[in-house]
C-alpha cells in the first residue's frame, strides 16, 4: 500500500520542507524539456546541479546559470544521485559510463508511449544495464510544468519505488526539499504500474461519464419523441428546430437530477445491507463498492449538467424561433381582442420554480467546490461530512421541489401524454424520491440507533460474555447474544 516516506510535521499537520543538505550535488543526464525543468527546480531548492550532455556548449544556454553543464562522464563523476532524463531507447548510450556509475543512485524519470509497452518496466531495464548501481523509479508522474512552477500548481505527490530502502529515503528527502510529497510504492516490481499511471486517461471518470452519456441518450430520445416526432406525426408540424436548444435543455436537468440522486443511492443501499446482515464487517458487492468510489465524479457531472441547463435556459429568449412565436401569440391575442393574459397560478408557479432552481444550483456549486482537494483539505471531517452529506441531501430535496413546481399539475393532464408517454419529469422523480423516502426512514430513532450501533462495531448474533453474582455471593460467568 502506498504510504508517505517521511513523517509530516507541524502543529497543523502540514509538512514543512527540510533545508537542502549543504553541498549536496545532484546530477542530471539529458538536455530535454524535462531535464531543463528538473534542473531549474533543483537549483531553486538549493542543490548544486551538474548536467551531463553530449553537446554541453550548445545546450549550456538552456539551463540556469547556477547549473554546471558538462559532458556526461564528468557529471557522473561529480554526483552520487543522478537523474536519468533520457528515453528508454537511449539507455544503451550510457553503457560507456558503467565504471563511473558504480555505486551511484540512478533515478529513472521516464515513461512509455503505451501502457505495458514492454515486458519489463523502464526502471527494471535500466537496473539490468547497470547492476552495480541502485535504481530508483521516481518523478515520472510529475510534469515539466509542475517542476518549473512549483508543487503549488500541479500534482504534489512523487511516487517512489526501489529495492533499496536507503536509496528511496534519499530520493524522498530530495523530493521533500523540492516541495513535493514522497509516496512509497514499494519495491521495483511496482515500477510498471507507476509508469502506466501518466498514460491512463481519466481512469476514475470512465464509468461516470459513460453513465451520464447513457442517461443523456435515453432522455434525449424520449424528449425527441415527445417534442418533435409526436407533433410531426399527429399534427404535421415541423418542430426540428427544437432539437439544438429546447430538447437538449429539457434533457440536461433530467440527467443532472438523476445523477445527483445516484450520488446518495449507494449510501442507502449500503445502509440497507448493514441493517439486513447486522454488521459493518461484511464486504459490499463489487458493483456497490465501485459505485461508492465513483460518487465524487458522479456528483461533479451532475453539477456540470445543471450549470449547462442554467446557461441554456438563459439563452431560450434569444432564439429567433422564440421571438417569432411571441409575436404570433401577440397577434392572435390582438385579433381575439384579449386585454389580459395574466394567469395568477402560472405566475406563481414560475416564480417559485425559478427561485428554487437557483437555490439548488447554488448548493450544487458549493458541493462541487468543496470536493476539490485544495478546499477539502482545509475542512475537518465534520465540516466536510456536513457539506457533502447533509447539504447534499438538502440539495436533492430542493431539486425535487424544483422538479415538482416545474411539472405542477401536468402529470394529471391527459394532453401531456404524447403517444401515451408520461411527461419526462415524472420519470426523473422515481430514483430521487426513493432516496429521500429511504433517508427519512433511516432518520427514525429506532432505525437510526440500530444503524449507529452497527457502524460502531455491534454485530447481530454475536455472543458477549457477562458475569453475574450467584445466590451464594460468588460470581458466575455466562454469555448472551448481543441482539437480545
Amino acid at each position: 500500500m502506498a504510504k508517505p516516506l517521511l513523517g509530516q510535521g507541524g502543529a497543523a499537520g502540514e509538512r514543512s520542507p527540510p533545508a537542502a543538505p549543504a553541498g549536496r550535488t545532484v546530477g542530471v543526464l539529458g538536455s530535454g524539456d524535462f531535464a531543463r525543468s528538473l534542473a531549474v527546480r533543483l537549483v531553486r531548492s538549493g542543490f548544486r546541479v551538474v548536467v551531463g550532455s553530449r553537446n554541453p556548449k550548445r545546450k549550456a544556454s538552456l539551463f540556469p546559470a547556477a547549473a554546471e553543464v558538462t559532458f556526461q562522464a564528468e557529471a557522473a563523476k561529480k554526483a552520487d544521485v543522478i537523474f536519468v532524463a533520457i528515453f528508454r531507447e537511449h539507455y544503451s548510450t550510457l553503457c560507456d559510463l558503467a565504471d563511473v556509475l558504480v555505486g551511484k543512485i540512478l533515478v529513472d524519470v521516464s515513461n512509455n508511449t503505451e501502457i505495458n509497452h514492454h515486458k519489463e518496466s523502464n526502471a527494471e531495464y535500466l537496473a539490468s544495464l547497470f547492476p552495480a548501481c541502485t535504481v530508483v523509479k521516481a518523478f515520472n508522474v510529475v510534469s515539466a510544468w509542475t517542476l518549473q512552477s512549483g508543487a503549488r500548481d500541479g500534482n504534489k505527490q512523487v511516487l517512489i519505488c526501489s529495492n533499496n530502502q536507503e536509496a528511496k529515503r534519499t530520493i524522498a528527502e530530495i523530493a521533500q526539499v523540492m516541495g513535493f510529497t514522497p509516496v512509497d510504492m514499494g519495491c521495483m516490481s511496482s515500477a510498471c504500474e507507476i509508469e502506466n499511471i501518466p498514460l491512463r486517461l481519466l481512469p476514475a471518470w470512465k464509468i461516470p461519464i459513460f453513465l451520464a452519456l447513457m442517461l443523456f441518450l435515453c432522455f434525449f430520445t424520449y424528449n425527441l419523441i415527445r417534442q418533435v416526432i409526436h407533433p410531426y406525426i399527429r399534427e404535421q408540424k415541423n418542430k426540428l428546430y427544437k432539437i439544438p436548444i429546447e430538447v437538449v435543455n429539457t434533457t440536461l436537468p433530467c440527467v443532472s437530477y438523476v445523477m445527483l440522486s445516484l450520488v446518495y443511492l449507494p449510501g442507502v443501499l449500503a445502509a440497507c445491507s448493514q441493517l439486513y446482515y447486522g454488521t459493518k464487517y461484511r464486504r459490499f458487492p463489487d458493483w456497490l463498492d465501485q459505485w461508492l468510489q465513483h460518487r465524487k465524479q458522479i456528483g461533479l457531472l451532475s453539477f456540470f449538467c445543471a450549470a449547462l441547463h442554467a446557461v441554456y435556459s438563459l439563452c431560450l429568449p434569444m432564439r429567433r424561433s422564440h421571438r417569432y412565436l411571441l409575436i404570433e401569440t401577440a397577434v392572435k391575442q390582438a385579433m381575439e381582442k384579449k386585454m389580459t393574459v395574466w394567469v395568477e397560478e402560472e405566475v406563481w408557479r414560475m416564480e417559485i420554480y425559478i427561485s428554487v432552481g437557483i437555490i439548488a444550483l447554488g448548493l450544487l456549486s458549493l458541493l462541487a467546490i468543496t470536493s476539490l482537494p485544495s478546499i477539502a483539505n482545509s475542512l475537518n471531517w465534520r465540516e466536510f461530512s456536513f457539506i457533502q452529506s447533509s447539504l447534499g441531501f438538502i440539495a436533492l430535496v430542493i431539486s425535487t421541489l424544483h422538479t415538482l413546481t416545474y411539472g405542477w399539475s401536468r402529470a394529471f393532464d391527459e394532453h401531456q401524454y404524447k403517444f401515451y408517454l408520461p411527461p419526462t419529469y415524472t420519470l426523473t422523480l422515481l430514483v430521487p424520491c426513493t432516496v429521500i423516502i429511504a433517508r427519512v426512514i433511516f432518520s427514525l430513532p429506532c432505525i437510526q440507533h440500530r444503524l449507529l450501533r452497527i457502524r460502531r462495531g455491534w454485530e447481530k448474533g454475536r455472543y458477549v460474555k457477562f458475569v453475574l453474582p450467584s445466590a451464594t455471593g460468588e460470581f458466575s460467568s455466562g454469555e448472551t447474544s448481543s441482539n437480545v
